[in-house]
């Protein structure tokens, strides 16, 4: 066996010296020369809304042909030109957030340069302030870590999570009166349920970490119908009748096919300042996005067409008279039938009938 063994590794070794001088042979050569066309600035670029970004381009060499791609769009294209070029770069034409810039310049033998950059819109709305007033308050029970909340058919659904990984994520029909769950359907340990949403009776459940959304028949006890996966975290749900509308925990909100759950498009959330991260529990009114705001007493409004922040809202009201021992505010839940809104947080004593108001009001 031994003989064996040793014929092989000489023919083993024998291939590599062969082999290995190949490879050397066939190495790939990387052309290191400086771009022709390159952008005059050095830095990422930041603008506000609709303002046109002033572009200076300068040419180190002759070039054949030269593009401006602006989030992966062709903007214009020049044929060989000469000189140092402007631009005026309208960058606030996707709405707000972060896009790429890159200058492509070919020469007369093919041989291609890209000059690249960011390009940060923040949004030209100074967002509204207002204040979330209580109108009437109700029982909300203190074990339940709320995730999701939502009115369907003039029914009060709750979806929890499992922070001590204890099998406590449930989905929830709920007393208003009482707090209490007149129906539920839970996961197992080691699920962390998420934001809720339903559409068309279907009640769709996230989940935080495991890459898992549930689908659930409404009018059938949560009969669990499928399960679909995506990749990364799921925090919000919430829906405008035709797509999911679903956050991660970052400034970007993503749009699903309810059918599929494939993506459809992203939206980045900005005010004045910049992007609005933590994005936690959604929920759908009158056309516009509500957001909470993990870790802090605040609700945002957002257009889902631009991504930009219209309003800001401060519940700190309601954390001070429902959180009790509990933990942040999260959970926003509208009644189309009733026009009235109700809020709560993750282990809280209350759930609130609110109403929001101007800061000034």
């Amino acid at each position: 066996m031994k003989k064996y063994i040793i014929i092989a590794l000489i023919v083993i070794t024998g291939a590599a010296l062969i082999i290995f001088p190949l490879l050397n042979s066939t190495e790939i050569v990387v052309d290191t020369k400086e771009a022709p066309a390159k952008f005059l600035f050095k830095e990422n670029l930041a603008t506000i809304g609709e303002q046109s970004v002033p572009l200076e381009i300068k040419l180190t060499e002759e070039v054949e042909k030269l593009e401006l791609f602006y989030n992966d769009s062709l903007f214009i294209t020049w044929t060989k030109p000469k000189g140092n070029i402007k631009y005026e770069l309208k960058a606030g034409l996707f709405g707000v957030g972060t896009r790429t810039l890159n200058l492509l310049s070919t020469l007369k033998d093919g041989s291609t340069f890209v000059d690249n950059r960011m390009v940060r819109v923040l949004s030209d709305i100074v967002p509204e302030r207002l204040i979330a007033q209580i109108e009437n308050e109700y029982p909300h029970l203190s074990s339940s870590f709320t995730q999701g909340l939502e009115f369907y058919a003039g029914k009060l659904y709750e979806g929890t999570g499992d922070p001590n990984n204890q099998g406590m994520t449930v989905v929830a029909e709920v007393d208003l009166k009482t707090g209490e769950h007149l129906r539920k359907k839970g996961l197992p340990a080691g699920y962390f349920g998420e934001g809720i949403t339903i559409l068309n009776n279907t009640l769709y459940q996230l989940t935080y970490k495991n890459g898992k959304c549930y689908t659930y028949d409404v009018a059938n006890d949560f009969q669990l119908q499928n399960e679909y996966s995506y990749i990364g975290e799921g925090w919000g749900l919430c829906n405008d009748g035709k797509s999911l509308i679903m956050s991660n925990g970052s400034e970007r909100i993503v749009y699903r096919n309810p059918e599929t759950f494939a993506l459809e498009h992203t939206l980045e959330v900005y005010d004045n300042m910049g992007p609005i991260i933590n994005l936690n529990e959604l929920e759908y009114i009158d056309g516009k996005i509500y957001a909470n705001i993990w870790q802090s007493n605040f609700v945002v409004v957002i257009d889902p067409l631009t991504g930009k922040v219209l309003q800001k809202i401060d519940a700190t009201s309601l954390v001070d008279k429902g959180k009790g021992m509990g933990e942040v505010l999260n959970g926003i839940a509208y009644d189309d039938r009733t026009k009235k809104m109700f809020m709560t947080g993750k282990y809280w004593i209350k759930l609130f009938e609110v109403k929001f108001v101007s800061a000034g009001a």
